[in-house]
């Protein structure tokens, strides 16, 4: 393996080896606190403009299949892992993960102290980070770094929408039938609005007997009311939700309109924020498939899988939305609706796969939700 090295911006310096491509990134640096499901992390769309680095020790034994993408390709900038495993074992894996990295351009350090570095990252806050296999000179990497853009006040989400509307008609993985479920049937249909929206809740969304049109991220109110939807889907994506005007316009028509409306992470703060609130960044974010959340509603707790940055404030959305989740590690806020219209948002991920599956019930509340409305 050819040496690597990982150079944050406060010049903290780590040597590695390289897997996956060579070459130079600058990112965000983040850490991922899931025991599996690599796969699905570095193809999630929410990634995009961040490096991650894993805190389970042992990555990619078990190699990367068809099946469990999150999206087309890998939209991490890059991947930090303890140990790396050449050797991979799994009957439905076709390629190992640095493989598959090379293939897509993504470059890899294994062999630092990841430890040390999450430590870090939890006392001083993320921050941006170089790897590189091209030089040694770490005041040259550190100078690069401080000069690179942060994510706050980025439009990351045009970097992962779809560019033309599609309909989805697959759901989750049956491993009796080692194949996609797929009724055929549909009782629902939702418009989904990709903002990098994650192939999982699409898939959560047709076993729930629901047809599923994507559109891109700037569609607009009256492109979507011709689609007649029962209900919107507000996905989750990447970076800082302040600056997506385009979304927060279509949020508020869509509340304005009454159409029952279901929002996943960035959807959260996209419609927190057509509500007339606001968001911070948090120290380093919520990434892994461990939290816990509290569901107010029912006074049950959940163990949930999370992938944001950025927070809703809940002062600034006061008399306005009822708080539905709260993070029980933090107490920062994981779920709001509006006191009388159909509309509710989490901020955490109920369709992960793998991991937790405690807060799958929230897409039959969004559909029961629809079903009101209807009736209404």
């Amino acid at each position: 393996m050819q040496s690597a090295y990982l150079v944050l911006e406060d010049g903290t310096i780590f040597e590695g080896e390289s897997f996956g491509a060579k070459g130079e990134v600058v990112a965000e640096v983040v850490f991922n606190t899931s025991m599996s499901g690599y796969q699905e992390i570095i193809t999630d769309p929410s990634y995009y403009g961040q490096m991650v680095a894993m805190t389970y020790p042992l990555i990619g034994n078990y190699g990367i299949n068809e099946q469990d993408f999150e999206s087309l390709k890998p939209h991490v900038s890059g991947f930090i892992v303890k140990e790396y495993s050449k050797t991979y074992s799994n009957y439905r894996a076709n390629i190992s993960l640095g493989d598959y990295l090379e293939k897509h351009g993504i470059i890899g350090i294994t062999g630092i102290d990841t430890r040390k570095l999450v430590r870090h990252i939890r006392l001083q806050g993320s921050m941006n980070g170089i790897i590189s296999t091209q030089t040694d000179n770490t005041d040259e990497l550190q100078k690069k770094v401080a000069e690179s853009d942060g994510i706050e006040g980025r439009d990351l989400v045009q970097h992962v929408s779809c560019t033309q509307p599609y309909q989805w008609k697959q759901g989750t993985w049956n491993i009796d039938k080692n194949d996609f479920n797929y009724t055929g049937k549909y009782e629902y249909h939702i418009v989904a609005v990709d903002y990098g929206i994650k192939q999982n809740i699409l898939r959560y969304f047709v076993d729930c007997g629901v047809k599923i049109t994507v559109v891109p991220a700037k569609t607009s109110f009256d492109e979507i009311a011709k689609l007649k939807p029962d209900g919107v889907f507000l996905s989750n994506g990447p970076g800082d939700p302040e600056p997506l005007h385009y979304a927060h316009k279509l949020a508020k028509e869509l509340v304005d309109n009454n159409y029952p409306v279901f929002g996943i992470c960035l959807g959260n703060q996209i419609l927190s924020i057509a509500l007339g609130g606001s968001t911070y960044k948090l120290k380093f974010g919520h990434h892994g498939g461990n939290q816990p959340v509290k569901d107010i509603t029912t006074d049950k707790v959940e163990i949930t899988a999370q992938n944001h940055c950025f927070a809703v404030d809940v002062e600034s959305l006061k008399g306005q939305i009822e708080i539905t989740h709260l993070n029980l590690n933090d107490k920062t806020v994981e779920g709001i609706k509006l006191k009388n219209k159909p509309v509710f948002a989490v901020q955490y991920h109920p369709e992960n796969g793998p991991g937790p599956h405690d807060a799958k019930y929230l897409f039959t509340r969004f559909l029961d939700m629809v079903q009101s409305a209807q009736h209404a």
